[in-house]
């Protein structure tokens, strides 16, 4: 299983593979928007763990280009300090599946990995 994390905050990023790793994924990482954006292009990812704010290209542009540019149905944790109800409302209209709020646990995340994957 391969997921992609779409992260700027290297701490994040190290946090999230560290544990994904540990429980056999494939972690890939974009440190930004643009990155993130190439990736999903190239590859295919059986999960999308994303920030919502990132240099170039937000989280909400990724969720849009990959539910609604490249129309795959590639599970989505939006993963996020911003924690307001009109930026979570907006994640989900766009295709969102999950998310968590920063800071958060990695033991739950590792949950809803597994959890979306199991349902997919």
């Amino acid at each position: 299983m391969k997921i992609l994390v779409c992260e700027d905050d290297y701490m994040v990023i190290k946090a999230i593979e560290h544990k994904l790793t540990r429980e056999g994924y494939e972690v890939d990482n974009a440190n930004d928007g643009k990155v993130a954006s190439d990736k999903l292009k190239e590859q295919e990812y059986d999960l999308v763990i994303t920030d919502l704010l990132m240099p170039f290209t937000g989280g909400l542009e990724i969720i849009n280009l990959i539910r609604n540019e490249l129309k795959k149905e590639t599970p989505v944790i939006v993963l996020s300090k911003v924690g307001n109800e009109e930026t979570i409302i907006e994640a989900f209209k766009l295709g969102a599946d999950d998310y968590l709020t920063k800071p958060f646990s990695p033991n739950e995340l590792s949950i809803r990995v597994k959890r979306l994957i199991i349902k997919r």
